[in-house]
């Protein structure tokens, strides 16, 4: 069983377990005062496996699952059998520290779910194949690399104007985290997406 589905399916039981008890999601949810107050610093991690509903859970688990299995492929010969695992635990934090910074003195601030992670996972897959097809509500077929463009510059619109309770920030440092990530594990993944970007194909 590889690291992606082990993945799923520990967010999948965390979550829906989590769907109807308050005080657990309360306990999870990323809550920056809980930091520094009380050195509750394990919310950088278990933010990310509670969600506000079961379509957020979907969303995020179909996209992990389907550009997951990419990734893992990829990191599995440099990294080995847990890297892709490490992967993804490092951009829960690495996507929610901007915005704990940001709200490290605001009570009222709350966030929760894996979205900042699993965007880490998207992008890293557009780096690795930015000519596959990305199918938009599971319909409208997008090259990957054309959705990406059209992912940030939404996400950049909606982070200005605010007024959404989505954290686009944790979205757009997720993407950014998933590039600079891949091209450490492999620096040679620059070059070949250059020619793969230069060589368009649909599929």
């Amino acid at each position: 069983m590889n690291s992606t589905l082990i993945l799923v399916g520990i967010t999948c039981l965390v979550s829906m377990l989590a769907f109807n008890n308050a005080k657990m999601i309360e306990g999870m949810i990323f809550w920056p005062p809980a930091l520094e107050k009380r050195g509750e610093y394990h919310r950088l991690l278990t933010y990310g496996l509670v969600h506000a509903n079961f379509t957020h859970l979907l969303f995020n688990m179909v996209t992990l699952y389907f550009f997951g299995i990419i990734v893992e492929r990829a990191f599995q010969a440099r990294l080995g059998d847990y890297g892709f695992a490490f992967f993804y635990t490092l951009g829960l934090v690495a996507s929610i520290l901007p915005t704990w910074w940001r709200h490290r003195g605001d009570p009222d601030y709350r966030s929760l779910g894996a979205s900042g992670a699993v965007m880490g996972v998207l992008f890293a897959s557009i780096l690795l194949d930015p000519w596959m097809l990305i199918y938009v509500f599971g319909a409208v077929p997008i090259p990957a690399i054309v959705y990406g463009v059209l992912f940030v510059g939404y996400e950049l619109w909606a982070e200005r104007r605010g007024g959404d309770r989505v954290n686009h920030s944790a979205h757009l440092w997720g993407a950014a985290y998933g590039v600079a990530f891949t091209l450490l594990v492999d620096p040679g993944f620059a070059s070949r997406f250059a020619r793969l970007l230069a060589h368009p194909r649909m599929g």
